[in-house]
């Protein structure tokens, strides 16, 4: 079999709902790589709380921020910053809704307000600790993401902002990322350096973020436990997280003898 593009989401595919690796995955991913396929993490995540799970997994490429930053291999090949004026105008509204918002960076994130208790859920979430306050740390600086604290019906404040696209990844938070921006735009930057097609992709996921990727691979696979639009969406639905999903879907699409 000519090798593949496979590229995985984190939480709720690679991860299980208490945050950890199945074993079955462990050993699924490290087959794959055994087997010539090109194996990616594709996350919402930053650089920085990407690579713990890197390491354990002995993956060097990845896509980040929702395709915002792209590495294969140990390299960048790919940086899509968001602009400072229109992070400074969404800092002016988000000050009149009292919503907080954390600013991320490269390898560190920095947030407007301290303490706040729904940055506290939102991060915790992530396994990371709360970011230090610094309300000036965009400017100058290369901000890929924000994290915007806001429920979702108070979303629609923030429409007037063409510069940016939502997606909402935690019902007290969305990511904030460049309009267009999206995982499947960090798998088509990949596909311009390889000798690849898009029949060789595939892409595993459960979220909303997850969708556009889902849609745009050759063969896009849904988790057991993903979102009803996501499945929608999907050429293959395997079993959950928690029921050895990547493993069986693997199994499957005859990804592995």
């Amino acid at each position: 079999m000519k090798p593949k593009l496979i590229f995985f989401d984190i939480d709720g595919t690679i991860y299980d709902h208490d945050k950890h690796i199945p074993e079955s995955t462990r050993k699924t991913v490290a087959a794959l790589k055994d087997a010539g396929h090109h194996v990616f993490i594709a996350s919402g995540r930053s650089p920085f709380l990407v690579k713990p799970i890197l390491e354990e997994l002995d993956i060097q490429s990845f896509i980040s921020y929702n395709g915002q930053f792209v590495v294969f291999e140990g390299d960048v090949i790919f940086k899509n910053p968001l602009p400072e004026d229109a992070i400074e105008r969404l800092l002016q509204q988000a000050a009149e809704g009292e919503h907080p918002v954390v600013f991320m960076a490269e390898d560190t994130m920095k947030t407007t307000i301290a303490g706040h208790p729904h940055v506290s859920e939102g991060i915790g979430s992530l396994k990371a600790p709360y970011p230090e306050v610094d309300e000036q740390f965009y400017k100058g600086k290369d901000i890929y993401q924000l994290l915007l604290f806001c429920r979702g019906h108070e979303e629609k404040a923030y429409a007037a902002f063409p510069e940016f696209d939502y997606v909402r990844w935690h019902e007290l938070s969305t990511d904030v990322l460049p309009s267009g921006g999206s995982k499947a735009e960090g798998i088509k930057r990949v596909l311009e350096r390889l000798p690849y097609e898009i029949n060789d992709t595939y892409a595993f996921g459960d979220g909303l973020n997850d969708l556009e990727m889902i849609r745009f691979v050759g063969t896009g696979v849904a988790m057991g436990n993903a979102v009803p639009e996501l499945k929608a969406a999907a050429d293959f639905i395997t079993k959950s997280v928690d029921e050895e999903g990547i493993s069986y879907a693997v199994k499957e699409l005859g990804l592995l003898k």
